[in-house]
């Protein structure tokens, strides 16, 4: 059995992320409408009745818009740490509770043959987590919604074969636009969003021989664009000696288009 992974949609007005292995069917976050995320899944041609579980990161709006929607309707079991229990309980409506289960923070857990382990990350969230996917050997680290990239997490997701790591905007944009000071300020914070250019140094650091592909995420539609956002990242890891377009591909992901399955 192969891990496989799907980037169904990432970006400021939503968020959803689908890993499988075999029967073993995840959803990582549920940020759109119950409808979308359907579709999306629909695009990778992947039944939601299938789905075996939904893990949450954490209870902002765009990762949990339609969590209950979807736990409802198809029976899923949710796994979230406690505080993001407390903090999302009552915005998702009702959930029974034989479907609500913890996951805590730097922790793993298997599912199905996957190893899931979960690490804390800098956002201004109750108790944000992000996670790395690993089975026979092979490991895939979703890393988004973070001021900075701390080095205990370049530790966690060091060396993993494909990565969906944040890119959420550029600086200059981002200084120059119209949001308020203050929303500025938060983003730019060490509870806020990752840039391009910090985005590209911390893989530097992280990088490995057996890395093949980089999806950059979480992409601000106000501040970034996906041809900058590429670019930038790029040329930093071109300058530092990696080979991309050869041994290591960085590509794109969409608001509201599923990537491809991709089998880490």
């Amino acid at each position: 059995m192969s891990l496989r992974f799907s980037v169904l949609a990432s970006g400021s007005t939503g968020n959803a992320f689908y890993i499988e292995s075999g029967d073993e069917k995840i959803l990582v976050d549920a940020g759109l409408s119950g409808k979308k995320i359907e579709n999306l899944l629909d695009q990778v041609h992947v039944d939601p009745k299938e789905l075996s579980r939904i893990l949450v990161t954490h209870e902002h709006s765009d990762h949990i818009k339609g969590l209950g929607i979807m736990a409802r309707r198809y029976n899923l079991p949710i796994y979230a740490n406690e505080k993001t229990w407390e903090a999302m309980d009552s915005q998702i409506g009702k959930v029974p509770l034989d479907q609500k289960f913890h996951f805590p923070t730097e922790s793993v857990q298997t599912f199905g043959g996957i190893d899931v382990e979960s690490f804390a990350v800098s956002h201004d969230a109750a108790d944000p987590m992000f996670f790395t996917f690993h089975q026979n050997g092979k490991k895939a680290a979703l890393v988004t919604d973070l001021g900075y990239v701390s080095d205990k997490i370049k530790k966690t997701v060091e060396k993993a074969d494909a990565y969906i790591f944040e890119a959420n905007h550029d600086v200059h944009m981002l200084r120059m636009g119209k949001y308020p000071w203050s929303v500025k300020r938060r983003i730019l914070g060490d509870s806020g969003h990752v840039s391009n250019e910090d985005c590209a140094l911390a893989l530097t650091d992280i990088l490995d021989t057996n890395t093949k592909r980089v999806y950059l995420a979480h992409l601000s539609l106000d501040n970034n664009m996906i041809d900058l956002a590429n670019m930038s990242v790029t040329n930093v890891l071109k300058e530092r000696g990696f080979e991309v377009g050869k041994k290591l591909d960085v590509l794109d992901t969409f608001p509201e288009a599923a990537t491809p399955l991709y089998d880490v």
